[in-house]
This record gives structure tokens, sequence and C-alpha cells, in this order.
């Protein structure tokens, strides 16, 4: 069976795209050493630099005129990358959204019953995005739903504030609830 060559590696090229070492052929290079002090050089003089300090060559800027590497150690620099990037989706907020959903024939107690879910939700913080679905005939009876909807907001009035007004959208009704700020 034969590979597809697209999902392969390219051979000395690192996942970041950035090349290293070998892998740099241009010639010749802006090379900024440890201390930031910058000298055009020959890639191969750069190499054996690199070499003799027991660091790496790393291209930073492929595409300045000449291309700019510098002499670091290459997997603490990787290492710090990804510790990085890590703490920033640590510090993400993602804002979770729980639907409920509900029909315009909707009994008394199961309407009760999903909005004590959505008072629920709003407490724990989460948004609550508020369906109410149309099949068939029950498209000729709109006002039903909105109703219906209409009741919802006054409900959780005292929970939640209103990111989104009753929107029709084809066969459904919609509105956004989002927790009340304190």
């Amino acid at each position: 069976m034969l590979k597809n060559p697209s999902n392969r590696q390219m051979p000395n090229r690192q996942t970041d795209g950035s090349r290293v070492n070998e892998a740099i052929r241009i010639s010749p290079i802006r090379l900024v050493m440890e201390d930031g002090e910058q000298l055009i050089t020959e890639t191969s003089k750069a190499l054996q630099m690199a070499k003799e300090r027991g660091l790496d060559l790393v291209e930073v800027s492929p595409n300045a005129k000449p291309p700019v590497c510098r002499l670091m150690n290459y997997g603490k620099f990787r290492f710090e990358q990804a510790k990085r990037a890590k703490a920033a989706r640590a510090k993400q907020h993602v804002v979770k959204v729980k639907e409920i959903k509900l029909h315009p024939k909707t009994a008394q107690n199961d309407y009760q019953y999903r909005i004590e879910q959505a008072k629920n939700f709003l407490e724990k913080g989460l948004k609550v995005r508020l369906v109410m679905q149309f099949r068939g005939r029950e498209m000729a009876h709109m006002d039903y739903g909105r109703r219906l909807m209409d009741q919802a907001k006054v409900d959780l009035t005292d929970f939640s504030e209103t990111d989104v007004e009753v929107q029709v959208e084809g066969n459904t009704m919609v509105s956004i609830y989002s927790p009340k700020r304190v």
C-alpha cells in the first residue's frame, strides 16, 4: 500500500516552520549573537560558531534581506514557546452556552422544569439559548410560541440579562440570556 506523500514531514524541517542548522542553505545571513551583537557572515561560518558554543543556528526571519539567524539553544526555545502558548490557553475564558428547547405545545409543568434548568445554568455562570421549535402546522400559530418566549423572558429577569431578543430563524424562535452581573 502506498503512503500519501502529502502527509509526510519534510526532512530537516521543524514542525513550527523554522529552519535549524544544516537546513539553512542560503548565504550570507545576518547573525544575531547571544549578547545581541549582529554581523553579516557566511552560513558555514555561522554553523561553525554555533557548534563551537554548543548552540543551534535558528532562522528567525527568513524573508529579510539577508535572512536573520540567531545562535540559541533550540530545544530550550521550543520549550519556552510551548510554555507561553499553554499559559495563554489557560487564561482564555471559554463561554459555554446551554440550549433549552421548547415547543408551542409544551405543557405547563414541562415549561416550569425547563425554566428551572435555565435558572440553574444561569446561576452557574453559563449562558442560556432558549429555542422555540415549530413543527408542521405549528408554523401557522407562531403567536403561541411568542407568548411562551415572552413568559420565559419575564420568568428569567431576576437571574439574567437578555443578550439577544426573540428572533425568528426559519422554523425556530431564538433568544439568548446571560447571567446577571453583580
